[in-house]
C-alpha cells in the first residue's frame, strides 16, 4: 500500500461478460470479505447450538451466550416486551462487530468502512421499519410526523422538520459508522508510514503509538455496533408505536 485510502480500495475479482455485451462484475473484495464473515459467524453460532450444554457453558457456547445476554438486555430496555425482532438485532450486532474488528487485522479488508455498505444496510433497515408501520398501523403512522400538543399554527412547520429528520435518519446511520471506521483505519496506516522511516526511539514511538490506536480502534468497532443496533432498535419502536 502507497497510501491511506489504498486499504479501502475494492477491487474486482471475477468478472462475466456476454458475447457482445460489457463485462459485470460477480465477485468484488466487498462480497467476497461479506460472504466468508458471515459464513464464519454462522459457523461460530452452528458449533456452539451444536455442543450446548446446559451446565457450565464453554468455549464458544459461553461467548455465544454472554454475546445474546448483553444484546437482549439492551433490546428490551428500547422495545419493551416485544422481543419480535431480537434474533435479528443480535445477528446484526455480530456481524457488524465481527466486520469492524477484522479491519484491525494487518493485510485484512473492511467493509464497513465502505459507504455503500453502510448505507445499503440503513437504508434497508429504514424502509422495512417504514413498510411495517404502513402495514400495521395504516395512515395512523402518519402521526409519527405530527407531535402531541404542538401549537396548530406550527403544526406545518413542525410537519416539515419531522419528515426531513425521518429523511435523513439512514443517512446520518450511514455516515456515521462509515466515517468512524475510515478514520481510525486511516489513522493508523499515516502512523505505520511515519514508523517506516523513523529512526529507532522513532520506531519505538510509534510501535506504541499504533498499540493504542489499535486498542482503541477495538473499542470504537464495538461501540459503533452498539450504537447502530440501539439506533435500529429506537427507529424500530417508532414503528410500533408511531404516537408521540
Amino acid at each position: 500500500m502507497f497510501t491511506p485510502l489504498e486499504q479501502f480500495e475494492n477491487h474486482y475479482l471475477l468478472s462475466l461478460s456476454l458475447v457482445g455485451e460489457p463485462g459485470f462484475a460477480v465477485l468484488t473484495t466487498i462480497s467476497v470479505v461479506a460472504l466468508f464473515n458471515t459464513l464464519f459467524l454462522g459457523g461460530l453460532l452452528w458449533l456452539a447450538l451444536s455442543e450446548a450444554t446446559v451446565v457450565a457453558p464453554r468455549g464458544v457456547q459461553y461467548l455465544v451466550e454472554a454475546w445474546w445476554s448483553a444484546l437482549t438486555g439492551v433490546i428490551r430496555q428500547q422495545l419493551g416486551q416485544e422481543q419480535r425482532f431480537t434474533a435479528l438485532f443480535v445477528w446484526l450486532f455480530g456481524w457488524l462487530a465481527l466486520n469492524n474488528v477484522v479491519g484491525l487485522v494487518p493485510f485484512n479488508f473492511t467493509i464497513t468502512s465502505h459507504l455503500c455498505v453502510t448505507l445499503f444496510l440503513a437504508l434497508g433497515f429504514n424502509l422495512g421499519f417504514l413498510l411495517w408501520g404502513l402495514r400495521y398501523h395504516g395512515f395512523s403512522f402518519f402521526g409519527l410526523f405530527v407531535p402531541s400538543g404542538a401549537p396548530v399554527f406550527l403544526l406545518p412547520l413542525i410537519v416539515v422538520i419531522e419528515v426531513v429528520s425521518y429523511l435523513i435518519r439512514p443517512v446520518s446511520l450511514a455516515l456515521r459508522l462509515f466515517a468512524n471506521m475510515m478514520a481510525g483505519h486511516t489513522l493508523v496506516h499515516i502512523i505505520l508510514g511515519f514508523a517506516a522511516g523513523a529512526s529507532t526511539v522513532g520506531v519505538v514511538a510509534a510501535s506504541v503509538g499504533i498499540f493504542a490506536v489499535t486498542l482503541l480502534e477495538g473499542g470504537i468497532a464495538l461501540l459503533q455496533a452498539y450504537v447502530f443496533v440501539v439506533l435500529c432498535c429506537i427507529y424500530t419502536r417508532d414503528a410500533l408505536e408511531p404516537g408521540h
